[in-house]
């Protein structure tokens, strides 16, 4: 990912936090399983909500695929990249001192790449379920607990999950950095003004100007 310095986040605290506020993320790597180096790859995406947790060098992502999903076979194995997209906003040159200014674009991007591991084993899948849920909504814990064994096997049954230690993680916080105080500041506002994604981006200029 192209990423000039000013914009560069390298934060282990502010990467996992991020990462975890965007989870629904990108898998990206090739779509077939061809040992030849000299055949033609095609690549593939699958969209998918993840976890992450804060351990090993750079983190731990961890999710399942469903499991007619065949995208998980050429995966399996094999260095992927993970694209977590956070709030993206337009940024007018009307907000700048200097009229001869152009329009760009303020975004939140982070890329982690590491090797894809699979858990196929009942109970681990369980376990990434159960963390899954724990995320984003504790109270239906119980619930799934109480349905019948048999359902929940077959539910296993049909998902394929994974983790993924991150070996490699680049973070860019496009946030005006490059401007002038007054400019930067004039975007901050109108962005606070804004829409949810604008807001956030605001919050995130104030927050990463502090010393």
């Amino acid at each position: 990912m192209y990423t000039p310095k000013f914009n560069r986040v390298e934060d282990r605290a502010i990467l996992i936090e991020a990462m975890r506020t965007w989870s629904f993320a990108i898998l990206f790597g090739p779509a077939d399983q061809s040992p030849d180096p000299a055949s033609e790859i095609q690549a593939s995406a699958t969209h998918l909500p993840l976890v992450i947790h804060d351990e090993g060098e750079h983190g731990v992502i961890e999710g399942h695929f469903a499991r007619a999903n065949p995208h998980w076979k050429s995966l399996a194995g094999r260095e992927l990249l993970v694209v977590f997209s956070g709030p993206h906003s337009y940024v007018s040159p009307s907000l700048y001192i200097n009229p001869q200014s152009v329009p760009t674009w303020n975004y939140i991007a982070i890329h982690a790449t590491g090797t894809l591991e699979l858990v196929e084993d009942t109970a681990g899948k369980e376990s990434l379920l159960k963390n899954l849920i724990a995320v984003h909504e504790p109270a239906y814990a119980a619930q799934w607990s109480d349905l019948p064994e048999h359902y929940r096997t077959g539910m296993l049954s049909g998902i394929v999950g994974f983790r993924i230690p991150i070996i490699k993680i680049e973070g860019k916080f496009k946030l005006s950095q490059n401007r002038p105080d007054a400019d930067r500041l004039n975007v901050e506002t109108a962005h606070a003004a804004g829409d949810t994604d604008q807001r956030s981006l605001a919050a995130w200029m104030q927050r990463l100007s502090k010393p």
